[in-house]
């Protein structure tokens, strides 16, 4: 009976996947709103991209961004200073046992994001890739030595043990 009562491996469940993203649209609309009562937190405009949250749901993660890319530090320090108002307000259209902790966090995907651009607008880069358009992804698959547009030889009569036959 305790041996699934842990999950080990694969990663969140559907319930941590729900809850997360429920977590997320309320924290956005509340941002978004204006509901807190934080001068420095309502004159920005941030981005909530994703939200992951524990097994337990008692503590959530928010990756966050200011929009712009700007006064990063200066919005993570607003959103830890009212975290107590921000869960209670998304908490409240949850409809769970307990309202998750938030902790906020600056998302790095967008700076990944920025990252493969710059490496995709490499020249080298542009190089390879013309190159590869032009000789095309035949030119890279193993080659066999029967062609493979002419039919297989038919199998012998006496492989398949017809001369065995009684009823000839």
């Amino acid at each position: 009976m305790c041996a699934k009562r842990f999950k080990t491996g694969s990663g969140p469940s559907q319930r941590q996947l729900r809850v997360a993203e429920v977590i997320r649209h309320r924290l956005a609309e509340v941002l978004m709103r204006g509901d807190v009562h934080d001068p420095e937190l309502s004159r920005m405009s941030i981005t909530v991209s994703e939200v992951r949250v524990t097994t337990d749901l008692r503590y959530a993660t928010a990756f966050v961004m200011p929009l712009g890319g700007r006064d990063t530090e200066e919005a993570l320090k607003a959103l830890r200073k009212c975290k107590g108002e921000l869960r209670h307000l998304v908490a409240s259209g949850l409809g769970l046992r307990f309202a998750p902790d938030i902790k906020f966090e600056l998302d790095a995907s967008f700076d990944a994001m920025d990252n493969a651009r710059r490496m995709f607008a490499d020249p080298r880069v542009q190089a390879d890739i013309a190159a590869w358009d032009d000789d095309g992804p035949e030119n890279d698959a193993p080659e066999n030595d029967a062609p493979q547009d002419e039919p297989q030889d038919a199998p012998d009569d006496d492989a398949l043990g017809e001369d065995d036959d009684p009823a000839r």
